[in-house]
């Protein structure tokens, strides 16, 4: 997951002393709009959603700019999304990931985790060292048996639906899958998750984590929530529960031939032969498995809702699959990455919903923003990356349309830095990304390759917010496609339609 947060309004508990209103760090904050409508105490809260916080800062980021202001409950808060101002606050040397709002909401069940870690935290670069070769090539090329064994099961599941003539649940499918290819090729564990019949109770108890981090968001105080805060702290009971039966089992039993948990187990740091302890353990063990899954099955579902609407980007893509893979029965580790326009689907699904909506960064010292906005050490601004990645400048007046032709590369060449950041950015940044990249794509390209994709003619796309996004209530209709017979020719692949999508 990249350093994420949501762009919602934030609870006490997440706002350093010091920057509030005014004392926000920004000295010159005046000169940054703000919706004109603001209630005295309450503030900015005219037409906001409970449930759809990052949409709405979408709509007033339409209206007020690439910077603007919101101000709920007394506080503060200076969002970014135009691009030349995002791309000075990915200069490292000023600015560094900020933990705050969704983030710090999320510390009472990951800590100082690879993803909650504040800056200053030592575990952070002792476990980024330490895991990073678990995201090595070799290590990808390890894992690519598992994840075709868990979308074997996927598939088995799909075909089954489409024997009895039903719809998918595409949000529920994708997440079942993931959760499975994380758990499995990092911990060598098996939630059984497409043999029930409702989530498992790990999926049920993260996303009430996530949703009470969310819902933290746009409450003055986490204290008018009791009853709510009693079941978050059983939530992260049995998320602490699961992952301590998992790392006592390994501990008694056979390793996972050099998987992400014996790494946390077994490796020193090279250096200083630093080892993680037994509550780190269970913290990072605990944003893999959520982090590893979460924003991977969005990022599948919003995928495959564009290729059912598309079915000219779904055949231009699947004439690419028959072409590249062939007769193959199954595809190797090398001939994903050879599945270059299905990536661009993946890709421009991710320009247009990025999954983790939102990253926060802080000055490291006194410092000025893109020449305009003064910022004290220490202030920091959230950025917006779905309004990032429909900056009219860099994506064109038509930002709103799927193309994944944005992503060919001379137009990636083409394109200044730091315009596309569905991971975050910097030293912070997701550290499994190519991990969720490679496993998107090839369960893109094996879906493709066996199905048809029939959307239901009245859905229209309605985004869901658990501090990550996903469609919501997405079904699809399945066709059994013939058998592929293409062979390589070399030939050009046909052209998308241009067109509209919701």
């Amino acid at each position: 997951m990249a350093e994420t947060t949501t762009g919602a309004t934030s609870a006490a508990a997440a706002v350093p002393k010091g920057f509030r209103g005014a004392e926000l760090g920004w000295p010159e904050l005046h000169r940054i709009p703000h919706p004109p409508y603001r209630l005295p105490l309450l503030g900015d809260v005219l037409g906001v959603s409970r449930s759809t916080p990052v949409q709405d800062s979408l709509r007033h980021a339409r209206r007020l700019g690439p910077i603007f202001r919101r101000r709920a409950f007394g506080r503060e808060f200076v969002f970014v999304w135009g691009a030349r101002l995002v791309a000075d606050l990915a200069d490292e040397t000023r600015f560094a990931k900020h933990v705050g709002l969704g983030i710090a909401n999320l510390r009472p069940v990951a800590g100082d985790g690879l993803f909650t870690a504040y800056n200053h935290e030592p575990n952070w670069q002792l476990a980024h060292d330490v895991l990073a070769p678990g995201f090595s090539r070799e290590a990808m090329e390890a894992y690519h048996p598992m994840m075709l064994d868990v979308a074997e099961r996927l598939t088995g599941h799909w075909d089954r639906a489409m024997a009895d003539g039903r719809a998918v649940d595409v949000p529920g499918d994708m997440t079942k899958l993931t959760l499975e290819t994380i758990a499995r090729t990092g911990f060598g564990h098996d939630f059984g998750s497409f043999e029930r019949s409702r989530p498992h109770p790990f999926v049920t108890a993260m996303v009430g984590t996530l949703s009470h981090a969310q819902r933290l968001n746009t409450v003055p105080s986490p204290r008018l929530l009791p009853r709510a805060a009693r079941r978050n702290a059983a939530d992260i009971a049995y998320l602490n529960r699961t992952v301590d039966d998992l790392v006592r089992a390994r501990r008694a039993g056979a390793g996972g031939q050099g998987d992400l948990l014996d790494r946390m187990l077994d490796t020193a740091h090279p250096s200083t032969g630093e080892r993680l302890s037994a509550q780190n353990v269970r913290r990072q063990v605990i944003t893999f498995l959520v982090a590893g899954h979460e924003t991977t099955s969005g990022a599948l579902s919003f995928a495959l809702h564009y290729l059912a609407r598309r079915p000219d980007v779904a055949a231009r893509a699947r004439a690419e699959v028959d072409q590249v893979w062939g007769r193959t029965a199954v595809p190797g580790y090398d001939q994903v990455a050879r599945l270059r326009y299905v990536r661009r689907v993946l890709d421009e699904s991710l320009r247009l919903w990025p999954t983790a909506p939102a990253f926060a960064r802080e000055a490291r010292e006194d410092t000025v923003l893109a020449g305009e906005h003064p910022m004290r050490r220490g202030a920091w601004t959230l950025v917006l990356t779905p309004m990032l990645h429909r900056d009219p400048q860099v994506w064109g007046a038509d930002a709103e349309r799927f193309d994944p032709d944005r992503f060919e590369a001379g137009a990636v060449r083409a394109r200044a830095p730091h315009t596309f950041k569905p991971f975050g950015t910097g030293a912070r940044a997701c550290i499994g990304r190519q991990f969720a990249l490679h496993e998107a794509t090839l369960v893109l390209g094996l879906l493709l390759r066996r199905y048809e994709l029939r959307p239901d003619p009245a859905y229209r796309l309605r985004v869901a917010e658990r501090l990550t996004l996903m469609p919501e209530g997405l079904r699809l209709h399945l066709d059994r496609r013939a058998t592929a017979t293409a062979e390589p020719t070399g030939s050009a692949l046909p052209r998308p339609v241009r067109g509209t999508d919701d």
